[in-house]
């Protein structure tokens, strides 16, 4: 088409067709050229946040806490959107809000729009300084405690101009986290679903046994799998993938998780310094990752290494492909390598 050439919208009647230059093409038209929006679509960013976050928690309640406004600012923001475009994205349901099938494609678009518009204000930054700004990360419950304290001191040495903000949840909120672009970036522990995500192999982490001080293992340099087998085992609870791991380890205690019977052979903790404590008043024994291990010798607690081959798991460092601010992974993967680490195997 010649350039200065005109052609009107499609769907409008002709009271409203208006022409539009070839070189200034109505991003409507294009993207729904069988039903232009109407004129009076003024969606925001914020708009656009809401909906990604109900979405999400599948909650108006949670999503608005989660977005730090009122559940009506939220309510009367998606109803004013859904209005506007005259179609519903969400079903309301007595107790969980379901997303409608157009809904989807529209939240998966909200999704981009966010992104891109988070990457606009990006390529500013790495003008000035490619490490300026913030990094959102994420970490799983079992690596936080133990790698955070030095990760968090090396990285205010190295990089001081990009501050972590960081997030400790379990792998499948962190995975959507990383989707949805409210996190940059996430240190894991694999396997976990392939997403799409770009993976750099940190450590490999071994597993060790932790038994009462009074325990007949307490003496033992080394104990196998098939050992524990007889004990009373002392499991995080369902949603922390160090769960799986051990399960892995040990097999034969995933089948205690539901029946009458699991109550002699396991328990459950919120958290491994929790099942630390369980472990040291002789309620059972653990397994726990290396870097968990305190560097004083404990009173009531011994720990002991598994037999060949040592079970163990390796730690990641997660982000999208679309993530481009390529420095501040590399000075996060850094800031790792300069922790100390001990006990484990350093990934390049």
């Amino acid at each position: 088409m010649p350039r200065g050439a005109v052609f009107a919208l499609r769907g409008q009647t002709p009271a409203r067709e208006r022409a539009v230059s070839a070189c200034d093409t109505d991003w409507r038209a294009v993207r729904y050229p069988r039903r232009a929006l109407p004129d009076n679509v003024r969606m925001t960013l914020t708009e656009l946040r809401y909906i990604v976050a109900v979405a999400r928690e599948r909650h108006f309640g949670r999503a608005a806490e989660a977005c730090f406004v009122s559940q009506p600012t939220l309510s009367v923001a998606i109803k004013k959107l859904e209005e506007e475009l005259d179609l519903k994205i969400f079903e309301r349901g007595a107790n969980e809000v379901s997303v409608t099938p157009l809904g989807e494609a529209i939240v998966h678009q909200a999704q981009q729009v966010l992104e891109d518009a988070a990457e606009i204000k990006q390529i500013a930054r790495r003008g000035k300084d490619p490490l300026a700004g913030p990094l959102k990360l994420g970490i799983i419950y079992t690596i936080g405690p133990y790698l955070l304290p030095e990760l968090v001191r090396h990285a205010i040495r190295l990089t001081p101009q990009m501050p972590l903000m960081l997030q400790e949840n379990f792998t499948v909120k962190l995975l959507d986290m990383l989707r949805t672009s409210e996190l940059d970036c996430a240190i894991m522990a694999e396997p976990f679903p392939d997403t799409g995500l770009a993976i750099a192999p940190l450590y490999d982490e071994p597993f060790v046994v932790a038994v009462p001080s009074s325990h007949a293992l307490a003496k033992r340099k080394s104990v196998s799998a098939e050992e524990l087998k007889r004990e009373t085992m002392l499991l995080l609870g369902t949603g922390h993938c160090f769960r799986d791991h051990v399960l892995e380890v040990c097999p034969e205690f995933a089948r205690f998780a539901t029946d009458a019977e699991g109550m002699r052979k396991s328990f459950e903790g919120s958290s491994l310094e929790t099942i630390k404590h369980m472990v040291a008043s002789g309620m059972g024994i653990t397994v726990v990752p290396k870097l968990s291990v305190p560097k004083e010798s404990h009173e009531h607690v011994k720990y002991i290494q598994f037999d060949a081959p040592v079970p163990s798991r390796r730690v990641v460092l997660a982000w999208r492909r679309s993530f481009t601010r390529y420095e501040a992974i590399a000075a996060l993967r850094n800031a790792v390598y300069a922790c100390k680490l001990d006990g484990v195997t350093r990934l390049s």
